[in-house]
């Protein structure tokens, strides 16, 4: 997925595994019982460019710290990343660490047996979500409307939630889309869209600014992308850190979401061709159903030849970040990204993350990607697409799985940026004294 900033010090290794996994409260794994053979590696890389270097070795990078990333490998990639020439410590057997604590779990249950351990119940499981959209329409008929734009690999259903002042009709109001859970444990994001749709619908009847934002928006919300990883993420009651959706490939399982748009796929060394790396690509664009199926409703918002969804944030964990296109180059501007439109994207992310307390900048300042959703949303339709990597920064706050006592204070972060990113949705430029 998504670049991520995460720092994992070899002293405080088991203390960082606690927070981040829980115990698996199963039966203990026969020592004969094969696992992936993946290690953990601190790597230095202080530039873009170093970084791309190693993410293009097909590691899973599990986040950043200063000059410092922290991946996983497997047995197959470790070569590539001692090849880039980049400082690399060995922290060891990643899965062995995992299971002397207690916390890996590497078969294949059902999906959906167990749920979320203790000490994460608050989040909100497939079915858990489905209930939670099921009741805003029982609360607020006149304000929502509840569909589905399709099915996942494994059949679940992508619900979408359109909040309005006239949800049933198809008015001439500028659009905003908000997408969650595309990368399935980052369950946060879930939770990030549940409280957007709670802020617009119940805070409707009270609070005038939202009313106008209702009353002259048409806001979409696809609050889990992934279903079918999310289930297979917590199917054993614990975390097993999955991150592509479930859909077989030729060598292993899953596709990386976000590196399967159409918009510069596997152009530039931003995404991996192997079926077993986190940032596979997929064979080809749009190969994912879920992807597909965004792709398929955002075309489907060009009416009269115009695009009716104008902007868009994509919601991930973590590293409190906020991302705009380009990732596929590191220019500030390429073909269909004028000046004057980098200084709009520009200025409207660092006036949000002065808002919520995040880092901005271009996507790519990170390290190359290619396939993603912002590209794409900006290169074909030009919305204006943004990714917020939300709480934590690190390992400190529990990594992709902060305890749920986090929930409600790491989404309300979002608000006040929510509300300046909806007030410009109409015209994006105005933040520059542009008109559209």
């Amino acid at each position: 997925m998504s670049p991520k900033r995460r720092g994992l010090m070899a002293a405080a290794l088991g203390a960082c595994l606690a927070l981040v996994l829980p115990l698996h409260t199963g039966s203990a794994q026969s020592s004969t019982t094969k696992s992936p053979e993946r290690t953990l590696f601190e790597v230095t890389a202080g530039s873009p460019e170093a970084r791309t270097r190693v993410a293009r070795t097909g590691v899973d990078v599990l986040g950043q710290e200063g000059d410092t990333l922290t991946v996983v490998a497997e047995a197959r990639q470790q070569w590539a990343l001692r090849a880039t020439g980049l400082p690399v410590k060995n922290l060891g057997d990643y899965d062995a660490q995992l299971r002397s604590l207690g916390k890996a779990d590497f078969t294949d249950p059902q999906v959906g047996t167990q749920d979320f351990p203790s000490g994460y119940t608050g989040y909100h499981n497939f079915q858990e979500m489905v209930t939670e959209l099921n009741q805003t329409v029982t609360d607020h008929p006149n304000l929502v409307r509840l569909s589905t734009i399709g099915k996942s690999y494994q059949g679940r259903e992508l619900w979408t939630l359109k909040i309005s002042d006239n949800p049933g009709v198809d008015e001439a109001e500028p659009e905003v889309l908000f997408t969650c859970n595309m990368h399935a444990r980052e369950h946060l994001t879930v939770e990030m869209c549940l409280r957007i749709i709670k802020q617009y619908t119940d805070g409707y009847a009270t609070n005038p600014t939202i009313k106008n934002l209702v009353d002259t928006r048409e806001i979409w919300i696809v609050p889990m992308v992934n279903p079918d990883g999310v289930e297979y993420d917590i199917a054993t009651g614990s975390f097993r850190s999955w991150r592509k959706n479930r859909q077989p490939n030729s060598t292993s399982t899953g596709t990386d979401p976000n590196r399967n748009f159409g918009y510069q796929w596997g152009c530039c060394g931003g995404s991996s061709s192997s079926g077993s790396s986190e940032t596979y690509r997929g064979p080809s664009a749009f190969s994912a159903p879920e992807v597909a199926r965004i792709r398929d409703f955002v075309n489907g918002r060009v009416v009269g030849g115009v695009q009716q969804i104008k902007t868009h944030i994509d919601f991930h964990t973590y590293s409190e970040l906020i991302l705009w296109p380009y990732g596929y180059t590191y220019n500030d501007t390429a073909p269909g990204l004028d000046s004057t439109q980098a200084s709009a994207f520009s200025t409207l992310g660092r006036r949000m993350a002065a808002l919520n307390g995040y880092t901005p900048q271009q996507s790519s300042d990170l390290y190359i990607t290619d396939g993603t959703i912002n590209d794409w949303l900006w290169g074909v339709h030009k919305i204006w697409s943004y990714t917020f990597e939300m709480y934590p920064t690190g390992s400190g706050g529990g990594g992709f799985y902060p305890r749920d006592t986090v929930i409600a204070t790491q989404t309300a972060r979002n608000d006040s940026a929510v509300e300046l990113f909806l007030s410009y949705s109409d015209c994006v430029p105005r933040i520059i004294s542009r008109t559209c």
